[in-house]
């Protein structure tokens, strides 16, 4: 009885965690602006979870358990993905990301960028002679 009491508490606290966080919560439903734009919500979720226990001395040979427990959620709404015309950006709404974040978003945008970039050299290399000296 002692051990299902401390478990029972600790499902519950979990189950009610699990129900108020999914994966809509983190990734939010896309909304629809217009025919070709299109937003999706991102959320940064933290939780944590407590709980404990105490034997109680009895007179008796029942099992005295008490015990409590509880989570506690942060749900903060972090950048939004907006996919225009099939090109995807993400636009931050907070600005204390740290260095790592900031990184890896920049990440497509310079891609493209360095992409565009090599693309004209390749074709300023094969232009014909006299375009080059002109």
């Amino acid at each position: 009885m002692k051990e299902q009491s401390a478990n029972g508490i600790l499902a519950t606290t979990i189950e009610k965690v699990r129900d108020l966080v999914d994966v809509n919560t983190i990734i939010g439903e896309p909304i629809k602006v217009d025919t070709e734009i299109t937003i999706i919500p991102i959320s940064r979720v933290t939780y944590g979870f407590a709980s404990g226990g105490s034997d109680f001395p009895s007179k008796t040979n029942a099992e005295l358990f008490g015990g409590g427990g509880g989570a506690g959620i942060t749900i903060a709404p972090i950048a939004f993905l907006v996919i225009n015309k099939g090109e995807v950006t993400i636009k931050h709404i907070l600005s204390n990301d740290n260095a790592a974040e900031r990184a890896v978003s920049m990440m497509p945008e310079m891609f493209d960028k360095v992409t565009d970039m090599v693309g004209k050299f390749k074709k300023s290399d094969t232009a014909p002679a006299e375009e080059k000296s002109e």
